[in-house]
């Protein structure tokens, strides 16, 4: 499937979720390797969305399941959060959420994200966003233990480190394209290494392996140890519900 195809075939199914479930998707977009701009031929799409049920739903006692999740197969991975769901997490500075609601490539947003853009800025937590991306890359990192390593862990390994010094340096969230992570923020002396990288992975299985190399393992060790110091010396800030609250009646009462 082309990306094209897709922008066709996601709203489909987004009306069809509607039917079949009675919710209202809020929002939708693409995340993964293809949101981030490095995807490889055979990488599926990523599709990820946020709904609302009706209002009455959420004055139950008997509380309902807070995701949607279609099986997956080898063209898409479709699923979706509800919106209290999504609030809560937007409590914690899930950087999840945010990379969807600034996802390069949208399939439905009736305003949602504009909406939504004052409460990213107000519970951006810089701590639990920099926990977040270190631990992803140094969950890929011990991975690296051979004379060869998976094409794309290493790009698993970059963006996250890149996203924890855009944080460091611009305390807010990351962007979610990567040549945009790259152009800010990676030393000028791994740009060859990064430009093979990307060459290579556009045209190469998901699963396709590549000698070590040793600058790129140098830089996330170093670089990783860095942003663990700087944690550490964070003072977090405490926030209330009040704004979430408000949102969130004001949305399931439209």
């Amino acid at each position: 499937m082309t990306q094209d195809e897709m922008n066709i075939l996601v709203p489909e199914k987004l009306n069809e979720i509607e039917r079949e479930r009675g919710i209202t998707v809020l929002y939708a977009a693409e995340s993964g390797s293809r949101a981030w701009g490095f995807e490889s031929p055979d990488s599926d799409f990523d599709v990820r969305f946020i709904y609302k049920r009706p209002q009455s739903e959420y004055l139950r006692l008997d509380k309902t399941r807070d995701v949607i999740e279609l099986p997956i197969n080898d063209t898409w991975d479709v699923s979706g959060w509800d919106l209290d769901k999504a609030l809560r997490l937007l409590m914690r500075s899930n950087p999840t959420l945010y990379e969807w609601l600034s996802s390069p490539i949208c399939y439905r947003d009736a305003g949602f994200s504009g909406r939504m853009r004052p409460l990213l800025a107000e519970y951006f937590s810089p701590s639990k966003m920099l926990w977040h991306y270190l631990s992803m890359a140094r969950n890929n990192m011990r991975a690296l233990d051979g004379d060869t390593v998976r094409l794309k862990r290493y790009l698993y390994i970059l963006r996250p480190l890149l996203a924890c010094l855009w944080v460091t340096e611009n305390e807010s969230a990351p962007p979610v394209k990567f040549a945009d992570l790259a152009e800010s923020m990676l030393p000028d002396s791994l740009r060859p290494e990064l430009e093979y990288l990307l060459a290579e992975k556009v045209k190469s299985s998901e699963k396709a392996e590549i000698p070590r190399i040793p600058s790129i393992d140098s830089f996330a060790v170093s670089t990783a140890d860095k942003i663990q110091a700087h944690i550490e010396s964070l003072h977090e800030h405490s926030r209330t519900w009040d704004a979430i609250n408000a949102f969130f009646l004001r949305e399931i009462s439209q």
